[in-house]
């Protein structure tokens, strides 16, 4: 009987034993299996088709946007009328006629005197531009933007910017296009106003029927305070430029005060579109003349700032200056000239579904007031729900509005 090799089965028999320094490096080569849900695929999606809808359907999302803006800023009127016992149907009309006949007064009384104001500045283009070369001259240090001036070719100009012009064109044709189609769906949307208020609580929970019409409210609010106090202090700049162009005996005083009155309409940007062309226009007829148009274009500037503006749009817009320039801001950037129009409405209504739907902000806590405003929410949410208990969602909507409304007058 032959006894076995202890040291040969010992070289042949495998170590099963894992060291330290393996067990590491077993634990480092783990795989790791990353699940998606399909939920979250499906929202990714739902994400990107929706995105690529806003791009290419945004011309019609603007012409809605500007229609529900006419009917924010005309449907005070319509109410007011309505409370004289005047028809819905009646008022819609009497308001949508009278700014018609206005619109059309307006600019039958300024378009021909604008075209001939814009022709005979053509015409004095050359005597202006010389006259401002002269003046431009005189000093040292801009001398040498006087001979630029005597140097402009506009045939090379004229040649290099045709494309531009041509752009220009197509953008104001289909500007015009997409007003008036927004004039005729905020119509459309206003003489079907119950049904279509009625369609939108009729896919909102009754619970929440209340703290919708408060929003739907303070959007008018916003929108109709914003757009009015737009039209009254561009009107009021437009009339304080001809007033004091004519006065100086500027001429074309008219073509600037137009100018500067729509340019009114883009806050802080504005004041450098209204004073540089009336400062512009000044400068060839003296240095008194110029420095009197000066100090009381930035005169007014900062009575309107400081004092038309607060009057005017009350408490409609409540943006601090800093949200009001980063609004600013980043509507230029994405929809330029009709995004720095919105631009503050949006930034207001924003804020306003912030606080309105109480959404909690990682550094805030609760307020008194706040308590006070959720408790009176979930009464006035209660009393809705027994008086509208089984009626349809058109009667009930109106029975909301009219809660809402009567809350707003007491507060």
């Amino acid at each position: 009987m032959s006894v076995p090799d202890n040291k040969a089965s010992a070289t042949t028999t495998p170590d099963r034993r894992i060291g330290p320094a393996q067990g590491v490096q077993a634990r480092r080569t783990r795989l790791i299996r990353i699940e998606i849900a399909p939920k979250t695929i499906i929202s990714l999606v739902l994400v990107v088709v929706c995105l690529w809808l806003l791009l290419h359907l945004l011309p019609v999302i603007l012409v809605l946007a500007m229609a529900l803006i006419i009917v924010g800023t005309l449907e005070p009127a319509v109410d007011w009328l309505e409370r004289r016992r005047v028809r819905r149907d009646a008022g819609i009309a009497i308001v949508f006629s009278v700014l018609f006949v206005a619109a059309v007064l307006i600019f039958a009384l300024t378009i021909p005197e604008l075209v001939n104001q814009v022709r005979s500045l053509a015409n004095m283009e050359p005597a202006l531009r010389e006259r401002l070369a002269v003046w431009l001259s005189e000093s040292p240090f801009t001398a040498g933007l006087a001979d630029t001036m005597r140097n402009v070719k506009y045939d090379v100009l004229i040649k290099s910017s045709s494309a531009s012009v041509v752009n220009f064109f197509t953008i104001v044709v289909e500007s015009v296009a997409y007003g008036v189609g927004a004039i005729f769906l905020s119509l459309y949307m206003m003489l079907d106003r119950d049904r279509l208020r009625g369609a939108l609580f009729a896919v909102v929970p009754r619970s929440h029927h209340i703290r919708l019409s408060r929003i739907m409210l303070q959007l008018q609010i916003i929108v109709g305070g914003y757009i009015r106090g737009q039209v009254i202090t561009c009107a009021m700049m437009a009339v304080f430029m001809f007033v004091l162009l004519t006065a100086c005996g500027i001429p074309n005083a008219l073509v600037f005060a137009v100018f500067g009155g729509l340019a009114d309409v883009l806050p802080y940007i504005g004041i450098f579109l209204t004073m540089g062309p009336a400062v512009a226009a000044a400068l060839p007829f003296g240095a008194v003349i110029t420095m009197v148009v000066f100090l009381l274009m930035l005169a007014y500037e900062e009575l309107e700032s400081r004092v038309l503006v607060p009057i005017v749009y009350g408490h409609a817009l409540r943006l601090p200056s800093s949200i009001v320039l980063f609004s600013l801001i980043t509507g230029v950037t994405l929809f330029g000239i009709i995004g720095a129009l919105l631009a503050l409405p949006v930034a207001a209504a924003i804020l306003m579904l912030i606080d309105e739907l109480r959404v909690e902000l990682p550094g805030e806590t609760e307020q008194a007031e706040d308590v006070v405003v959720r408790k009176n929410d979930e009464h006035g949410e209660l009393e809705y729900t027994r008086r509208t208990e089984g009626m349809p969602a058109e009667e009930a909507a109106a029975i909301a509005v009219e809660m809402v409304g009567d809350r707003n007058d007491l507060e």
